[in-house]
């Protein structure tokens, strides 16, 4: 959670101390007893999906685009294996990303980033946290001269997005990260998930910077967790799952982030909102243009965070 200094700890963040203002399987129905039934290549995960050809229930990592529903990785290959070249039949995601080994892995290299560059805060001090942490406009007395994007630091909006606080600041965040990122990478693929994580978090550090006090620096990576927070939100209603987990837990998230004094709430608003955009565009992206919809729409999220970040600066220069 991007958060100012000297703010309360909450279910995703904690504040620091700082200057300033605040694969196939065996063959079933897969019915997992009276809730929905599970995916019969991985019976721990529940879907209301089923293939068009086979019926049998397929999860998002498994859905394969057909002209008409989807089809399972069994049937998209036609059965026994003949039909379509395996690269033409190959499992697409529910966003038409490729289908991966391992679907966490990019959240996992995320949450190691995010620990490597908290590792090394703690290592190198202060001096390190504010040279890259958010911030608009301030003499810092440590670098012993004026600091901030204001100042063409334009990186700190990125490098902001991996330093954290705290060690329950680092904690609830990467626990948020793996729990929501996980699945969400898995329905839409590696470099869709990425795109909306990055904009995402870009457009909290931009609305952070265009509101916030000049003065007042943040650091965290909850803007970008906001924006995985509404894409999983669109992302659940398109699949027409019970929204009302994710729908509380936004909901507790967001009554913390304006509760509580010290948060930067302007980071997790733009990140929410980038991520509700993001999310739309990637789900329901209409198949012949998919791929433009999506990176199209993460181009515009960005040109978003460009303008603000420049209209900023020339009411700060």
């Amino acid at each position: 959670m991007d958060q100012a200094p000297g703010s309360p700890q909450g279910p995703l963040e904690r504040g620091p101390a700082g200057r300033g203002p605040a694969g196939d399987g065996p063959l079933g129905d897969g019915h997992g007893g009276a809730g929905l039934p599970t995916c019969y290549r991985h019976p721990d995960r529940e879907t209301g999906i089923r293939c068009t050809r086979c019926e049998r229930p397929i999860c998002p990592e498994c859905m394969v685009d057909a002209s008409v529903g989807f089809h399972c990785p069994q049937c998209a290959r036609g059965g026994s294996g003949s039909g379509p070249a395996p690269a033409a039949s190959r499992p697409r995601t529910l966003a038409g990303g490729s289908v991966a080994a391992d679907p966490r892995l990019v959240t996992k290299v995320l949450i190691g980033l995010n620990v490597a560059f908290f590792l090394v805060q703690m290592s190198v001090g202060d001096r390190f946290t504010h040279r890259f942490e958010l911030l608009g406009q301030a003499y810092d007395p440590l670098l012993g001269s004026v600091e901030g994007v204001a100042q063409g630091q334009w990186y700190r909006l990125l490098t902001a997005m991996f330093l954290h606080g705290g060690f329950l600041h680092i904690a609830f965040n990467m626990l948020s990260l793996w729990w929501i990122g996980g699945p969400l990478e898995a329905a839409l693929g590696r470099a869709r998930y990425l795109a909306l994580y990055l904009a995402s978090g870009l457009a909290g550090s931009a609305l952070s910077y265009l509101i916030a006090a000049p003065n007042q620096p943040s650091v965290g990576a909850s803007g970008a967790i906001f924006g995985l927070f509404g894409a999983m939100a669109v992302l659940m209603r398109r699949l027409r799952y019970d929204m009302r987990p994710v729908v509380a837990l936004l909901v507790i998230n967001l009554v913390i982030t304006f509760g509580w004094g010290g948060i930067a709430w302007q980071a997790h608003v733009g990140g929410l909102v980038a991520g509700l955009i993001v999310g739309y565009a990637m789900v329901h992206a209409p198949r012949e243009r998919r791929a433009l919809v999506q990176y199209g729409t993460c181009a515009l999220v960005l040109v978003a965070v460009v303008v603000m970040t420049l209209i900023r600066t020339a009411q700060l220069g």
